[in-house]
């Protein structure tokens, strides 16, 4: 069963190829199936929104959002995928904005933000998919009362589906789509017939729009009031680049800069834009034109389901309950793609920081996960579809703004300032639409606020929990620190004294450090070597190990960089001991202070109290006392 659920791996950012096999990754035009059952399945419900939020004038609210996708979001997020094309994500070109631990926070609160935007995108469409199966007539009565348990249901069955793997998904999620898509495009081409076989049909629309704004300035200044709420029509992007790993590329393809896959992203990312900007001009249009000002409002028929509306009006009950079931299958499985991207994209952060246990990048034991958070949430909120727009719409437009504001800065950071100044008049579009979100609906804040703060607690926690792995990818020698050793190692013994500068290169530092360790810890005549580590990055979790051999006035001295002090000597007297087949004895000095201070110290910046530690390291990595590096403390 263990082996089961570890099988299937995603790697960490910057490595070469996903483990996942060559047969898994697709042709793009299926994983446009895959982000589209979240991107298309709005067609389910934004027309209504547009309808009841902006009347006659949602055709003009609708073509900004269009002219935003094909102008802005398009070029935005291919840049995004050609700079991070592991499936990283716009969070990746932030990460080299900042370094040591503003970084890891920093990614630790967008990764909050991205939790929000898919996780609720999972509870959310559940929750409006079991919507149009309790509001459907042909229903009994006595399941329009189990909203909570149907979502239940339906989230168990999508993460059953992802359990299978994603082959599994991708293969629900094309004839899903591929229907959806199908019963629209019959719903708008009756649409338009009606429009132009019923006399004075556009007329009053055109009436009604110009009562509504009567110039073409106060037209768009209406659209912009509403454009906020439109925006949700724009959330498969994020999640297509995330799904970059899946997309099949060409056989040549780097690891490092996979051009195929890059190319052929781009064109599933091209092919979603254009097919939702037509559903999206059109649907809105005859939805504008057709349907009443009264069936729109508020409790109306039409309201949130404007499409499945005109589909029952005009092509009969049974066509609509057609249209109906399509709608129900691609808002069930609308999380998919929101499940596939969270599953792309976070386990390649928190291991890598050490901020989830190591089994966090084994796809299935994450889907189990990701399978109970939606659970809880869909509990907390009631299955209710109002309750989560607000956190939904957060996520999906924090998301958003930060990918511009990553494109606006890779722009000017390679000179290109044309770009960069176009970009950043999209990325304030975005601030625009967050910042009004969050006026008109504030719980939505106050619910990614406490999926960060989860977030950033559960990683601080892991990571200390995580702190005395061994934590070293592997030791890396230059061939003086070679000689040093071999040499060393003829006598029979290595005896290593674990030594921090102070004055630099003196001689004078070394022997004073050896005179004063033969006295505490009485160490044996023979050839001793020094050993200093210096810390780099403190905030990562693995690194390796360079070791570089340094002679300093006779005194041979092994010289490296790591991330954490104790666990980097703890790594080179393990590796030491296998490579010479003897047991290293290493000596420290004790250090002098608060052990809780020294704690932290070792937490965030990678040094404290060495000598336990190690000792600690070395016993988690070595069970067996007679194999295990000896530590020695004197002073």
């Amino acid at each position: 069963m263990t082996g089961w659920l570890l099988a299937r791996k995603v790697q960490e950012v910057g490595g070469p190829e996903s483990s996942r096999s060559e047969e898994e990754a697709k042709p793009w035009w299926q994983i446009v199936c895959l982000t589209g059952v979240d991107y298309f399945s709005t067609l389910g419900y934004i027309p209504g929104i547009a309808l009841f939020a902006a009347g006659a004038l949602s055709p003009i609210a609708t073509l900004l959002i269009v002219l935003l996708t094909l102008f802005g979001m398009l070029p935005m997020y291919r840049r995004v995928a050609t700079e991070s094309p592991n499936g990283q994500g716009s969070i990746a070109m932030l990460e080299r904005l900042l370094s040591f631990w503003k970084g890891k926070v920093f990614v630790l609160v967008l990764l909050g933000f991205v939790a929000t935007a898919w996780l609720v995108t999972i509870t959310l469409s559940a929750a409006d998919a079991t919507a149009h199966v309790v509001e459907n007539p042909f229903v009994p009565e006595f399941v329009r009362g189990q909203r909570v348990l149907i979502t239940l249901v339906l989230l168990a069955l999508l993460g059953g589906i992802f359990l299978k793997g994603f082959r599994e998904a991708i293969g629900v999620a094309v004839p899903v789509v591929a229907v959806f898509l199908t019963v629209n495009l019959i719903a708008v081409s009756v649409g338009f017939y009606e429009i132009f076989t019923t006399p004075g049909s556009l007329l009053s629309w055109r009436d009604a729009l110009f009562a509504e704004a009567p110039n073409p300035l106060l037209m768009f200044a209406a659209a912009m009031l509403v454009f906020p709420q439109l925006a949700l029509g724009l959330s498969g992007f994020e999640t297509g680049v995330s799904m970059m790993p899946l997309v099949r590329g060409d056989p040549g393809d780097r690891p490092d800069h996979p051009t195929g896959r890059i190319r052929n992203t781009g064109k599933m990312l091209m092919v979603a834009a254009l097919i939702m900007s037509f559903f999206l001009l059109t649907t809105s249009f005859v939805t504008a034109v057709l349907i009443p000002a009264e069936a729109a409002a508020e409790g109306g028929p039409a309201n949130g389901r404007a499409m499945a509306y005109l589909a029952h009006e005009y092509l009969g009950d049974g066509f609509g309950t057609v249209y109906d079931v399509s709608t129900i299958a691609i808002l069930w499985f609308a999380g998919a793609s929101a499940m596939a991207g969270l599953l792309n994209i976070v386990p390649r952060y928190l291991p890598r920081y050490g901020m989830s246990p190591e089994w966090g990048r084994a796809v299935r034991p994450m889907v189990l996960v990701y399978t109970a958070v939606a659970f809880v949430v869909t509990i907390i909120f009631g299955a209710s579809v109002d309750a989560q727009a607000g956190a939904y719409a957060t996520g999906v437009l924090a998301m958003m703004t930060s990918a511009a504001v990553a494109v606006t800065l890779a722009a000017f950071r390679r000179g290109d300032r044309r770009m960069g100044l176009f970009f950043t008049v999209v990325s304030a579009v975005f601030v625009y639409a967050l910042v009004a979100n969050e006026v008109q609906r504030p719980d939505g804040l106050l619910i990614a606020l406490l999926f960060i703060f989860a977030i950033v607690v559960l990683s601080l926690i892991s990571r200390a929990a995580r702190s005395t792995e061994l934590r070293t990818e592997r030791v890396e020698l230059d061939d003086e620190a070679r000689r040093f050793i071999r040499e060393a190692s003829e006598s029979g013994a290595l005896h290593i004294i674990a030594h921090r500068r102070r004055r630099g290169d003196s001689p004078g530092e070394y022997a004073e450090k050896q005179s004063e360790q033969h006295e505490d810890n009485h160490i044996p005549p023979g050839v001793m070597l020094f050993l200093e580590v210096d810390v780099a990055d403190p905030s990562e979790f693995a690194d390796v190990v360079e070791v570089r051999g340094v002679d300093i006035g006779g005194y041979r001295v092994l010289r490296a960089e790591s991330s954490t002090v104790p666990n980097a000597i703890a790594a080179l007297l393990l590796y030491l001991r296998d490579e010479t087949g003897l047991r290293p004895h290493c000596y420290f000095g004790w250090t002098e202070g608060n052990p809780i201070l020294y704690l932290l110290r070792y937490l965030l910046f990678g040094e404290g109290d060495t000598a336990p530690v190690c000792r600690e390291v070395l016993r988690e990595a070595e069970p067996d006392p007679k194999k295990r590096p000896a530590i020695h403390v004197g002073g």
